[in-house]
């Protein structure tokens, strides 16, 4: 691995604070095309991709306030509602369902998979991503503003995107803490 993708793989970061500047949709296709690429057990190519417009991310706010109301309180919700507000870009990534276990996990893992290398390739083009599974993507009405069927597709995430207004910093455990070496 080159010395530059290996820095970029581990200077990737979870953004939760963008510029409001909306994000080129080149840069967009062009990470979907990464996901793509992603490892897939089955060949099944099992995503389904949502690119969320305004109407539809102002329907999904305003369903996440008022889940954010009833749990938390007016105070919580508008902070929810102002800050996802916000957020530029919106990207919903689905898997399709199967009813064998094996091949749904191979295939959830391959979502999974793709999303890395869709922010991945986000980061390289100065653009950060929130992967979030947040209750509101569980919710029935959340189905209904997307247009999908819970029966046939289940979130794997919402991305967010955009230019980073902070890059968090962070650091992981060594590897020795989780390493375990067999003979």
């Amino acid at each position: 691995m080159t010395d530059m993708l290996y820095d970029r793989i581990i200077s990737r970061r979870t953004v939760h604070h963008f510029e409001t500047k909306k994000i080129d949709e080149k840069l967009v296709f062009r990470g979907l095309e990464a996901f793509v690429w992603a490892p897939n057990h089955f060949l099944s190519e099992p995503w389904r991709f949502y690119l969320i417009g305004d109407e539809t991310k102002k329907r999904i706010i305003d369903l996440n306030t008022a889940l954010a109301l009833e749990k938390r309180g007016k105070s919580f919700a508008e902070t929810k509602r102002k800050r996802w507000s916000a957020v530029p870009g919106w990207l919903l990534i689905n898997c399709i369902k199967s009813s064998e276990e094996n091949k749904f996990l191979e295939d959830y893992a391959a979502c999974c998979c793709g999303i890395q290398n869709f922010m991945l390739s986000m980061w390289l083009d100065g653009v950060g991503v929130k992967w979030t599974t947040g209750s509101v993507t569980r919710n029935a009405d959340f189905a209904k503003i997307i247009g999908f069927d819970v029966a046939e597709e289940m979130v794997v995430g919402l991305l967010w995107y955009g230019s980073p207004k902070v890059i968090p910093k962070q650091k992981r455990s060594p590897i020795q803490e989780c390493l375990f070496r067999l003979s």
